[in-house]
């Protein structure tokens, strides 16, 4: 089970996009190559735009890397909400003072030439339109690596939840073994005490189910008609326990070959008609199970008497409760297949317990 589960997280992050040196790289040229023709075609003067872009893009980096990689985890991921706030726009001034100083003396003493009129001073409009156009790369490249952490970060959850559902599901399975075992088991014991003939063709017949519940059914999906012949020799087992006793009637029809169904579904039905029909009865007990496939879906059915208590009290059904085997089906049936795609109905009265199952096989 634990190597199962490290393959599965294996694979999930091999299949993780993650961004590189490389994403990073090729995001800034495109951005410096944008902006340097940007305000080269405004100006008319490229060697002009390609100087203050190049002054700019060490600022816009800097900031932009300080903001995700420093501010956002320390302060926005604690909700610090207001002493990030109050980081970001210290930021935001301590770039206007290094570029307007870096500006003035390493390019043009007017270092707004966007602007309304020629600014060699750090005015109040200068400022403002400054750190709006700053907080604009930041605010842009805060989004990308926001969405790309939403990826990730919703790619684990469903990871995590298949594989949660998947783990639960293998559970529900390795139940069924032990509790079918426990029941057939004791069946032999009792056949042992009374040193019967059967026990030997039953213990024969227990190691096959054994081989096929230990090598057969590790698959989410199985074979119907594998399945259907592991059914038989459960009923094999119950014939040579139960002799002239019982009479099982069973029917296939439809088209079985390539349809799939959960291993170990349906056994758990037939296990419990035996454990509260024949196995309570004393008189004659006839179980009746019919297999039919239509178009995608199987629809299963097995009924059986219920037998009245030995002491002439009232009859009673013996099977209103919900035991470990029924429990698990339900369980299983709830996580390994969509709404659609079956119908389970468990119907008993005074005389008769039905379960009625439609399910998808395809």
């Amino acid at each position: 089970m634990m190597e199962k589960i490290k393959d599965i997280i294996k694979i999930n992050d091999n299949n993780n996009f993650n961004i590189t040196i490389k994403h990073h790289f090729i995001f800034w040229v495109i951005y410096f190559l944008f902006t340097t023709f940007r305000w080269g075609s405004y100006f008319n003067d490229y060697e002009y735009a390609f100087k203050t872009t190049l002054l700019g893009f060490s600022i816009h980096m800097t900031l932009c890397y300080f903001n995700i990689f420093y501010l956002m985890p320390k302060f926005i991921y604690t909700r610090k909400y207001f002493i990030y706030g109050i980081a970001l726009i210290f930021s935001l001034f301590f770039m206007l003072i290094t570029k307007f100083n870096l500006t003035y003396y390493l390019i043009s003493s007017n270092v707004w030439p966007e602007g309304p009129v020629s600014t060699s001073t750090l005015s109040l409009n200068y400022a403002i339109e400054t750190m709006l156009g700053e907080l604009y790369v930041i605010a842009f490249v805060t989004a990308i690596k926001v969405t790309f952490d939403w990826i990730k970060e919703h790619k684990r959850l469903v990871d995590m939840e298949k594989l949660q559902l998947e783990t639960e599901l293998r559970l529900l399975r390795t139940q069924v073994s032990p509790h079918f075992f426990f029941n057939t088991l004791n069946n032999i014991y009792a056949l042992t005490i009374e040193k019967s003939d059967k026990a030997p063709k039953i213990i024969l017949r227990l190691s096959e189910l054994m081989r096929y519940l230990l090598y057969e059914t590790k698959q989410k999906r199985q074979s119907l008609k594998k399945e259907i012949i592991c059914l038989q020799n459960y009923l094999d087992l119950e014939r040579i326990r139960h002799g002239n006793q019982l009479k099982i009637n069973m029917d296939i029809s439809g088209d079985i070959e390539d349809k799939e169904i959960a291993p170990m579904l349906l056994l758990s039905f037939i296990e419990n008609s035996f454990k509260h029909g024949a196995n309570k009865s004393v008189n004659e007990v006839n179980i009746n199970i019919d297999f039919n496939v239509i178009d995608d879906f199987l629809h299963f059915r097995i009924s059986n008497p219920i037998p009245k208590e030995k002491n002439n009290n009232a009859i009673k059904t013996t099977q209103g409760g919900i035991g470990i085997g029924i429990g698990n089906v339900k369980k299983r049936l709830a996580l390994g297949y969509k709404e659609d795609e079956y119908y389970l109905d468990i119907n008993n009265d005074a005389n008769q317990y039905a379960v009625n199952l439609k399910i998808k096989v395809s």
